[in-house]
């Protein structure tokens, strides 16, 4: 009794370095033997709220009551032997295998765990105190996969567990609706896989797209659906037993399940095209919404057969480009399969090579302002193409070497959001800067200093905190985007202006201008070699303030009351270069205040600055005069007596 279940999966023993009567024993739970393996008692289950399916443990070597337990929902602490629990809840280690996102402002990201359900929660939050874990919701229960909003109200939107479990949420309410297709008779069985393939229909907000070995459609938000193709796998009889799996115990999770759909890319402009994609190395396209349908496997020329394809992504830029991700790492091949059609799948090129990429590839995102610009997510990490996939370079100097299970362009705010699996989700705010690099080549890099595109700003505020404030350190707190900025980006050429006597603690000066040409704001900030990223805090010039001090002119003024909405120009001055950009300053989405108003408020903003120059004018003449009187008397007291 408590002994264990899936062997194949779990099944590690941990002894006491103190006791050697004293064991631990892994598998949905933990359990504890006190009598060298005689007897076993559950210290860790449902019942003291500790995730099931555990397989890391550590005990101290020198305080056995200690213990660290790794399981499919994180780390738990306990300090009495397995009696009581801690879950550690500062440690971002989430297993993300897809992400997605909206458009409200500050948008929202949605994504899938690893046995830990389907969530959303905000890229950034317009508070004090930055984001934390209760800011998320979880929308749909199970091991979460795919979570696809409706475009137009995301209070809405379909969720997903394994095995094909599909739900109808109310993000709201919390109400999800089960929405599974089911066969369309008796005879008829349904392979879903672990990870079913999903996809929104781009020309109805309650369409959708499902996958199990045939492509299920919906247009009434999964009330009910139609089937629109036959089998698209390659349909191996010998490969379909999952229902014979565990030998004297069933083990079958839907992970067993096999030739399915894995993913599935209905054209942004052809409401006829869909692509779809199977674990059995099938990439079927229908122009005629699936009466009829091509298999262009043969033409990904090196890819394996029986290959998984994770991933089919359609260009924004030209309807006749798409992106093929495959992999076939299930058994023992690394390679990178990733491929590129830019005439509609007649003709494929292998974008990837072994030289540049070091392990399989998972995902893909192609830039929709810069078709130059490519992401890739692999097993180790982050790769980016300037060159449309001509070649590519790793980024680990700004994200760990985890695999990145997913990738997104959000197509507002310039941000990249990276899903991995084992880090939780990463987002790289405004990718301007690589834009330009892909627009212009390597060549700007050359420029000893240069000004590039930035993110725009909005014109905000901030509330105070959810709940405590001073939270202490016990609590994951993701860092926030500072939405009440615009960033101006700097290329400072390592060690490129050296031969002009570059001092380090030199400043760069900016200068803010209308487009009226009315100088609005100026300041500077320090400058370190390679990109640099300054903000402009959206506000114009202050007003000096009183200071009781001797009067010293001041170099620069502090900052004053927001500018207005609307485009401006900033010019950056370093050393004896000078380079500009563009700003754009967008209102807050979230209110309705009318230009007239905003002109009055600017209005009275101004004379109240003018009223206050006025004030600490007559202060300062004041301080002359103080400081003229108090010059006088010591001249008297140099006088010679009467």
């Amino acid at each position: 009794k408590n002994i264990g279940d899936r062997p194949f999966y779990y099944s590690e023993i941990y002894v006491d370095p103190q006791n050697e009567n004293t064991l631990y024993n892994l598998f949905t739970y933990v359990t504890k033997s006190i009598d060298g393996g005689k007897t076993f008692k559950i210290i860790a289950d449902y019942g003291n709220r500790v995730h099931p399916d555990h397989h890391a443990f550590w005990i101290h070597p020198e305080h056995a009551n200690y213990l660290i337990d790794g399981n499919d929902g994180g780390l738990n602490i306990s300090k009495d032997g397995g009696e009581n629990w801690q879950f550690v809840t500062n440690i971002p280690v989430g297993q993300f295998y897809h992400i997605n996102y909206d458009t409200a402002f500050p948008y929202n990201i949605y994504g899938g765990l690893q046995d830990n359900g389907s969530w959303v929660g905000p890229s950034g939050v317009l508070k004090h105190g930055g984001i934390r874990n209760s800011d998320f919701q979880e929308l749909y229960f199970g091991d979460g996969f795919d979570v696809v909003p409706l475009l137009h109200d995301p209070r809405y939107g379909y969720a997903m567990s394994q095995g094909g479990n599909v739900g109808f949420y109310d993000k709201l309410t919390g109400k999800a609706q089960f929405s599974k297709p089911l066969p369309r008779d008796t005879a008829e069985v349904l392979r879903f896989n672990w990870n079913s393939g999903i996809a929104k229909d781009p020309f109805n907000d309650c369409g959708v797209y499902f996958g199990s070995q045939f492509l299920h459609y919906s247009d009434d938000c999964g009330l009910s659906w139609v089937t629109l193709s036959e089998d698209l796998t390659t349909n191996d009889k010998t490969k379909q037993k999952a229902d014979q799996s565990g030998g004297l115990t069933l083990d079958a999770t839907f992970a067993e399940n096999y030739t399915t759909i894995l993913c599935i890319e209905p054209s942004k402009r052809n409401a006829n095209e869909i692509w779809v994609g199977t674990d059995d190395g099938n990439v079927q396209k229908t122009t005629d919404k699936g009466k009829t349908w091509v298999n262009l496997n043969k033409k990904l020329k090196g890819l394996p057969s029986g290959s998984w394809i994770s991933q089919i992504v359609q260009s924004d830029v030209d309807d006749n480009e798409w992106w093929i991700v495959a992999n076939n790492y299930r058994r023992g091949d690394d390679g990178a399969y990733v491929y590129h059609t830019m005439d509609g799948g007649n003709s494929f090129d292998k974008v990837t090579n072994g030289d540049q990429i070091k392990s399989f590839v998972l995902s893909v995102a192609h830039d929709h302002e810069v078709p130059n610009l490519v992401f890739l997510g692999t097993d180790n990490g982050l790769y980016i193409s300037f060159d449309r996939a001509k070649s590519w370079q790793s980024v680990e100097k700004i994200l760990p070497h985890v695999q990145v299970s997913d990738l997104k362009i959000h197509p507002v705010e310039d941000d990249l959001i990276i899903a991995t699996f084992g880090r939780a989700v990463w987002i790289w705010d405004d990718i301007n800067p690589l834009r330009d690099i892909a627009k212009n080549g390597f060549e700007i890099l050359k420029n000893n200093f240069k000004v590039m595109s930035g993110a725009d700003g909005y014109l905000v505020s901030y509330r105070s905190f959810d709940g405590i404030r001073f939270s202490g350190q016990g609590e994951f707190i993701g860092q926030n985007r500072n939405y009440h900025a615009a960033n101006i980006n700097i290329w400072l050429k390592p060690d490129g202006i050296d031969t002009l006597d570059k001092v380090k603690k030199d400043s760069a000066v900016t200068q803010v201008y209308d487009m009226e040409g009315n100088l609005v704001r100026t300041f500077s900030s320090k400058l370190k070699d390679g990109l640099n990223r300054i903000t402009w805090d959206l506000k114009a010039d202050g007003v000096a303030g009183f200071d009781r001090k001797v009067k010293r002119e001041r170099a620069l003024l502090p900052s004053g009351n927001p500018v207005l909405s609307g485009e401006y120009k900033a010019v950056v001055t370093y050393q004896t270069f000078k380079d500009s950009t563009f700003i754009l300053v967008k209102d807050d989405p979230r209110l309705s205040t009318s230009s007239e108003d905003k002109q009055l408020i600017d209005a009275y903003s101004r004379q109240l600055d003018e009223i206050k120059k006025v004030s600490v004018r007559h202060f300062d003449d004041l301080k002359d005069a103080k400081a003229y009187c108090t010059a006088m008397d010591k001249l008297v007291e140099l006088l010679p007596p009467d």
